[in-house]
């Protein structure tokens, strides 16, 4: 992919906002990858089966995927957009994007089609990251417009679409490496999320009220999709 100057984002503000504190995040992330390895870093509930890191496993998904980032053209001049609920796969994105140097934005999952082309066009991101699939139809009515981010990344597959799946970001991952990973040792105490970027400043806390302290982040259960 050809390498694009990078347009300025227009007047950032609420329902969008720049996120602060990645580069202290993503150094407490190597610190704990280093001496908490194999202590359980996040827990997350889908399709009815619990999937964990440990701290080291989430440390390496970070340099994964922001190795995928790179193959899809993310670099120093290119801007991130994540929308969404504050699981996994939305953290450590934001911290790839971080390790590679990018810049990271969030935006409200609640914005109606025409809204959110309001949106793209102010903050022009080069790359955005939707994983919920009705916000993803939202986003698919401005694919090909001037403003559009140049890469869409989703959860969600979408047939005959443009759309990058998360796991091709990733790579080959073995799914028992992840599934049942539930060991915790006896009296630590894990922080909770049921939040998403509709929270005003909210990924910025939660990364640091979970990386500063060292204690595991359990995300809320994904929600079913509709029909």
């Amino acid at each position: 992919m050809s390498v694009h100057t990078l347009k300025p984002a227009q007047d950032v503000k609420w329902p969008a906002e720049w996120v602060a504190g990645l580069p202290e995040a993503l150094e407490q992330l190597q610190h704990w990858a280093q001496f908490r390895p194999l202590h359980c870093a996040l827990r997350h509930k889908r399709h009815g089966r619990w999937y964990a890191w440990r701290w080291i496993d989430a440390l390496r998904d970070v340099e994964r995927l922001a190795d995928g980032l790179r193959q899809h053209g993310f670099g120093q001049y290119s801007r991130l957009l994540v929308s969404g609920a504050f699981e996994p796969n939305l953290l450590l994105l934001a911290l790839a994007a971080e390790a590679t140097g990018g810049q990271v934005l969030t935006l409200a999952d609640t914005l109606e089609p025409s809204a959110l082309h309001g949106q793209i066009w102010r903050l022009r991101p080069t790359h955005a990251y939707v994983p919920d699939c009705q916000q993803l139809q939202h986003w698919l009515t401005v694919v090909g417009s001037s403003s559009a981010p140049q890469v869409l990344i989703s959860d969600q597959q979408v047939p005959g679409s443009e759309v990058v799946a998360f796991t091709r970001l990733l790579g080959p991952v073995e799914p028992l490496q992840r599934l049942n990973r539930w060991w915790q040792p006896a009296g630590e105490t894990a922080l909770w999320s049921e939040e998403g970027t509709r929270w005003q400043g909210g990924l910025a806390v939660l990364l640091e009220q979970w990386l500063n302290s060292g204690q595991g982040l359990q995300c809320a259960p994904r929600r079913p999709m509709a029909g």
